[in-house]
């Protein structure tokens, strides 16, 4: 039961990763804290739930990690992806923090699982939760509940009261009944605006119609816009996402990882005018992923499909969904109604620029195409075995980049540029400061853990002063 006579020193919104980091971190700082989750309990965690890993610098192996990965090698991937749109300060912050967040989320109770080995390429550089992201949530909320976070589900924040960049209160519907919410310092940890549709359709435009939510349905946004419209600095691209092609028969919400789609680098994608669109083999899969869902965005009907032959078929980890097999590309064509002769030709071209060399599915092996325009850079091999295999491909959306501007200190930044007085964030609501475009496997947890531990020990010393 919600007292709404008392005034917590922090208030946390949100109920995933960030959120818990923050929580519990500020209670090891000695601070009282109530958390609000908009979500029923049974789906507590936003999209942490269907996370998997967390990319971490490590100076040397470990039992869950291989080899080393230090912190100009972590920089100079995500520098790569994100085409220079980044915030180095707070980036190479992450980087090396991350070293000292995985020992606390173990400390916290969180399982990590040996190094994987196979087709992803992660050993080295992140890792695995064991039992995955709902493990982790649930062993966070374990430790949240010990040591005396005060949690609420079906606690959605409507606005947060703002006045001359200082938070004073949070008005809230707490298991369906109107509540002020009353703390000394505030940390927003609630996700983007990737479950609404309607404003992802000012951005998008109607094809925002088409896109997939991998995951929570409650990322509506509602705390982001508050804090928006109180003053807060806002930051990153509101057309960027961390959009992946996932396959295009998944539910509209909280489909998770298990309607991702691996099998891009082990043959082609083309559009439904049965032509390639994009360099399937650019890089190595972790690195690449996350640009699919945006360029299936871009095209007609924001529909795609990936098409390998049977060389390819133990390559990657199947769908959950039956895939589309023919035994000739005509037939293909047929079943997924593209014009036969379009993907027929389409086929020939790109069969017939394969140059031959040393086939390696777990490096970057220089099997290219010639002459092909766009071409193909890696794991170019002709689809010429029988049967022929094919799944449709959608955007499908996992965060939003448009956020609020923060510091070293996760203190959110005022849109006249000073610091607010007592507004932190953490997650995927302040992830634009450090993404302005592109994606790196486990990078978005890497994000959360630690500025929920940096936001968590801010807002408890900000409380006590």
């Amino acid at each position: 039961m919600f007292d709404a006579s008392r005034r917590f020193d922090v208030l946390v919104v949100g109920g995933g990763n960030a959120a818990l980091c923050a929580a519990i971190s500020a209670r090891e700082a000695g601070a009282s804290v109530i958390l609000l989750e908009s979500a029923p309990k049974a789906f507590r965690g936003g999209n942490s739930r269907h996370t998997r890993n967390l990319r971490t610098m490590h100076e040397a192996p470990t039992d869950i990690l291989t080899g080393s990965y230090l912190e100009d090698e972590y920089w100079d991937d995500l520098l790569r992806v994100t085409g220079g749109r980044t915030d180095e300060t707070l980036a190479r912050m992450v980087i090396r923090e991350t070293k000292r967040v995985v020992p606390w989320l173990a400390k916290q109770g969180v399982a990590f699982q040996p190094a994987l080995t196979g087709t992803l390429s992660l050993s080295r550089t992140n890792a695995f939760f064991l039992g995955g992201g709902k493990a982790l949530v649930n062993a966070l909320y374990r430790t949240a509940e010990r040591a005396g976070v005060e949690i609420h589900y079906h606690a959605e924040v409507h606005r947060i009261r703002i006045e001359d960049g200082m938070f004073t209160a949070a008005e809230a519907t707490i298991g369906g009944f109107p509540e002020i919410v009353r703390a000394r310092t505030l940390v927003a940890a609630s996700g983007g605006f990737q479950a609404n549709i309607g404003w992802l359709k000012e951005y998008w435009g109607e094809a925002a119609e088409n896109f997939l939510i991998r995951g929570t349905p409650y990322a509506q946004g509602k705390v982001l816009r508050t804090l928006l419209d109180g003053g807060c600095a806002p930051v990153g691209d509101p057309t960027q996402c961390h959009a992946v092609a996932i396959d295009g028969r998944a539910p509209k919400f909280d489909g998770g990882l298990a309607t991702r789609l691996d099998c891009i680098p082990f043959g082609i994608v083309v559009n439904r005018e049965a032509r390639r669109f994009y360099d399937e083999g650019e890089d190595v899969w972790p690195k690449r992923y996350a640009i699919w869902g945006r360029l299936v965005a871009q095209q007609p009907g924001q529909i795609a499909y990936a098409i390998v032959d049977r060389k390819a078929e133990e390559l990657f980890l199947p769908s959950v969904y039956p895939p589309i097999r023919a035994d000739s590309i005509g037939e293909l064509a047929q079943k997924l109604e593209l014009d036969a002769a379009t993907l027929e030709a389409t086929v020939r071209d790109f069969n017939a620029a394969c140059r031959p060399g040393p086939f390696d599915p777990q490096a970057l092996d220089g099997c290219r195409t010639e002459g092909l325009d766009p071409p193909k850079t890696h794991w170019a091999r002709p689809l010429d075995t029988p049967r022929f295999t094919a799944f449709p491909l959608r955007p499908g959306i996992t965060f939003t980049y448009l956020g609020v501007k923060v510091d070293e200190t996760a203190r959110i930044r005022m849109q006249e540029g000073k610091p607010a007085a007592n507004l932190f964030a953490a997650g995927e609501i302040m992830s634009g400061s450090i993404l302005g475009q592109g994606y790196l496997a486990g990078f978005g947890m890497a994000i959360g853990s630690v500025f929920g531990t940096i936001a968590g020990r801010s807002a408890a010393r900000t409380a006590r002063n």
